[in-house]
């Protein structure tokens, strides 16, 4: 009956032992795993800093390319187009009863 005690006694501790050592490697485990996410966290809010620095700089250049003057400016040099005089100007006059017979 000692014996048997013993034996149980021994056999508990022995899977008491293994189910702790599992546990203490899954803990080590997991931590390991939350370690590489939140490197993996801060990686990806460094690129979204990037992106909004560089969103920023796209919204500043894009208020610079379509300034009045420098759309103008386009169009005189590389268009070679002018602003046309008043005796260049053409204003036409549709009546609306012409409108509804098209």
């Amino acid at each position: 009956m000692i014996i048997s005690i013993y034996r149980w006694l021994v056999t508990a501790i022995a899977v008491l032992s293994v189910l702790i050592l599992i546990s203490a490697v899954t803990l080590v485990d997991i931590k390991h795993q939350n370690r590489k996410q939140f490197m993996e966290l801060q990686k990806l809010y460094k690129a979204r800093d990037q992106l909004d620095d560089e969103w920023g700089r796209l919204l500043l250049e894009q208020s610079t390319l379509v300034r009045q003057g420098r759309i103008e400016q386009i169009a005189r040099e590389k268009l070679e187009m002018v602003i046309p005089d008043s005796t260049q100007i053409v204003v036409m006059k549709i009546k609306k009863d012409e409108e509804k017979q098209k």
